[in-house]
């Protein structure tokens, strides 16, 4: 989680620059939804995933976490989320490269639609998103490893 946490952090200050909630795809043990409360005290982060398997004290409350499959709950979420996200962690890749392969094609035309103009992708996951920005990770992240995108105008 280290290449991670350092990435988290280096957005902070541009994340809240944009108005909306972040969203973070995949709870797993809830160390980094635990870090995303820390570290946007004043914004609402949606957790998505199709269980809620974590240590309770890093637990979202029920208004907060949607429980299913992600490709449902993601495109269907607007009611329940209001607004479109500043930022969005993703972190529901696989071992596989076919399985991501089906989940980067099914995924980049729902994070468009969820995600504020300005607004921040954070990804292990390489995806095909014409109107977002590539950014530049900072000093001693791998290449590869995660991928930055910045949203910067509407479809």
């Amino acid at each position: 989680m280290t290449s991670q946490k350092i990435l988290l952090e280096y957005l902070v200050d541009k994340v809240n620059l944009v108005e909306g909630p972040v969203l973070e795809l995949g709870l797993g043990n809830g160390r980094t939804y635990d870090h995303l409360r820390e570290i946007y005290p004043d914004k609402e982060i949606f957790v998505f995933d199709f269980a809620m398997n974590c240590h309770p004290s890093c637990a979202p409350d029920a208004d907060h976490m949607i429980l299913g499959d992600i490709r449902d709950t993601l495109a269907f979420c607007a009611p329940r989320v209001r607004a479109q996200a500043s930022f969005a962690h993703i972190d529901i890749g696989s071992a596989d490269p076919t399985n991501d392969l089906a989940i980067v094609n099914w995924l980049a035309p729902l994070i468009d639609e969820r995600m504020a103009v300005g607004g921040f992708v954070l990804t292990a996951l390489e995806l095909d998103l014409p109107n977002f920005e590539l950014l530049e990770k900072p000093e001693g992240i791998h290449p590869g490893r995660y991928h930055i995108y910045r949203k910067f105008a509407e479809a």
